[in-house]
Parts: C-alpha cells; structure tokens; sequence
C-alpha cells in the first residue's frame, strides 16, 4: 500500500508527517533543523527512493539546502553549503524560497533570496548560478515584496528541458526558451496596482505571488498577484483576468489539480483589509473550468475550515499530492495544518501549534 509525506516548513523548523493512503491518520517527526526558517521543500520521487529536500536558513551560519534520503530519519548537507553564489557577484544568499524538480531525473532548481535562480544536477546536492539571470539588465530594476526579493516559483517544461518559467517578487514572470542562455518578462496583461495609473501595465516589475500549471498542459499557466487572479494559455505571452466570482483577487497560494488541469485552487485574502480571508471565512476556492467560474469549499461544520481565522496562508503553504482521489493540504500562519483526502470538500486539521507555517508539500511514495 502506497504511503504519503508531507513536509512543513516554519519558521522555527520543519516538521515530516507520514501517513497510508487513507491520509486520515499521520504520524508527525520534528522540529527538524530547531529555530532555522525553512522557506522551501521538495519531495522527490523520481529516484529509486524518495529523497527529501529542505531549504533551511540559520541566523548564524546561513543557508543550507539539506537532504534526506530515508524519510527524514537523517540528514546531509554539502559542506560550505550547496547554494553560493560566485565570488565575483559580490553578493550571499539570504534564503532558498523554492526547490523544484527539473525536466530530467537529476535536475533541480532552487529560487533564493536575493533574487537568483541557481542549478543542480545530482539531485540537490551542488548548485550553480544561472548567470544569464543574475545578469539580466532588468535586474536593478527589480523590488522587494514585504518577505523580500525572491524567486518563489520555478516551472521547468514537463517535456522540454530548455524551457523554464520563473517569478520574483517583485519583477514579474520571466522565461527562458534556450536552457538558460537569455530571459524575457513574460507579463503582458497583468496589472501593477502600486504603480501610477499610466503605468499599470508595464512589461516588468508586477508583484507574482505564485504561479501554476499541470504538466499535460504546459502552455496553460495560472498566477495569483498581488491583487489579481490570471490565466495564460500561450505559455506566457499574454495573461487574462479570471477573478471575476471570486471574494477578493488578493492572496497567495495558486494550486493546480494533479490529474485535470481545468481544475485549480485558491486561498484568497482580504488584501489591504487584513491578511486574512474576506470575513475571516478560511475558505479554498475551486475553479473547474479554468477560472471561468469558482465555488468555495470549505466549512466550519466539524468537517471543514474554520469560520473564525484571522491568518492567512503563504504562496507555498498549499499544495496537492498525487493519489486518486488527490489530497489538497493547507498550512496557516496559527501554525495549523488541514488536509483533504477528497480535493477540499472536507478537511481535518492534522497538526497544530506549529510556528509560522510557510511551505507545504506533499507526495504519494
């Protein structure tokens, strides 16, 4: 029988939780890496043994991409850390924000803060700086969100290993077609609301929360911004409003359904209102027809979400795992943790009183 981890990530450590199938009952490791933020983490399973991945950050001797290979029962690091940035950059990364799996089985990729994109191929274990990206000439123009400048989301093409979309905050979508080689923005009709008014739609500069797609669609892509819920399905080049229906286009998380990619998530915010939901109603959002229309899911009924929930949930604090049906899970900043073994229509809280959630994954293994 299958089995599923799920990995949480705070700001005082990371927590592993190992579940059967059923995801009713889990079985909870932790704080791994006490005190350390942990602002990113991966499960991949692409080798002939799942290998979990940690971005974690210590005050005191930085950051450390970590690596286990036996579900957590141990750990190892690349001495001197896996991800650095050259000498001649004249710069140290902050935080690793994102780990993803590349197009090939050794690949993966890790977003960090400052905002740079660096390379593995030996499955997280040594890293390198794309430099075409650090170097682009848009760079000094970039910002920096309230969490800071930061790639958060990294999407290598299922199929075409020269191919990766990517997000910063604050910057925008860029993508390269020639594995690494040059970038190009990728924004073209989204908005930036904290721009003068003659200025909304500038080819760089928006503030992405997320973006999403589903790996039998890949030109398909979903983002959720910073005030704004949009779909592209020309791999970027153009972007449309799908928010209409929705509470609020405000929030973080955008989550795409692991085996339909008409099927889509979102945990919206009350934005300038609170970074809360809309009447503090925690609530996911489905669209199954590509944002065309949405219903919330979601109860304070014993089964569901809370009615009374003053937090909010970061970019990577929701996430799917790949069973049929799939689970859908959600990490607060109340350090609570709810699953749904039925893709949201009813949830648990399965952990609680954890520090500051800010990453969740989770995978059948």
């Amino acid at each position: 029988m299958s089995r599923t981890v799920m990995m949480v990530g705070t700001r005082k450590g990371l927590w592993v939780g190992v579940s059967d199938a059923d995801r009713e009952t889990w079985e909870w490791t932790g704080p791994h890496f006490s005190m350390e933020e942990v602002y990113s983490c991966m499960i991949d399973t692409r080798g002939d043994r799942p290998r979990l991945l940690a971005g974690a950050s210590s005050t005191w001797v930085g950051p450390q991409v970590r690596r286990s290979d036996d579900l957590a029962a141990t750990w190892q690091e690349t001495p001197n850390g896996a991800v650095r940035f050259p000498e001649d950059t004249d710069a140290a990364v902050e935080r690793v924000w994102q780990l993803a799996p590349g197009t090939t089985p050794e690949v993966v990729y890790a977003g960090t803060e400052p905002g740079a994109i660096f390379r593995s191929e030996d499955r997280g274990e040594t890293f390198t700086l794309e430099r075409a990206l650090w170097d682009h000439p848009q760079r000094a123009e970039w910002g920096a969100g309230f969490g800071g400048q930061a790639f958060h989301t990294i999407l290598p093409h299922p199929s075409d290993p020269a191919s990766v979309t990517a997000a910063i905050s604050t910057g925008g979508v860029y993508q390269t077609q020639d594995g690494g080689g040059s970038w190009e923005p990728r924004n073209q009709g989204i908005r930036a609301d904290f721009m003068p008014e003659d200025q909304r739609y500038p080819a760089f500069g928006q503030c992405v929360h997320k973006v999403a797609r589903h790996p039998d669609r890949p030109e398909r892509l979903f983002a959720q911004n910073h005030g704004g819920v949009y779909r592209s399905d020309d791999h970027g080049a153009t972007w449309r409003s799908i928010a209409d229906g929705l509470p609020s286009d405000f929030g973080f998380p955008i989550v795409v359904h692991p085996h339909d990619p008409d099927t889509v998530f979102v945990f919206p915010l009350a934005g300038a209102d609170g970074r809360f939901p809309p009447d503090a109603r925690a609530r996911v959002w489905r669209s199954q027809d590509a944002g065309e229309s949405w219903t919330a899911l979601g109860g304070d009924d014993g089964t569901g979400l809370p009615d009374h929930f003053f937090v909010g949930v970061m970019r990577d604090a929701m996430c799917t795992d790949d069973h049929e049906p799939a689970g859908l899970y959600l990490g607060a900043r109340n350090g609570s943790v709810w699953a749904s073994p039925d893709t949201g229509t009813t949830w648990r809280e399965v952990i609680r009183d954890l520090p500051d959630v800010m990453t969740v994954r989770a995978a059948a293994i």
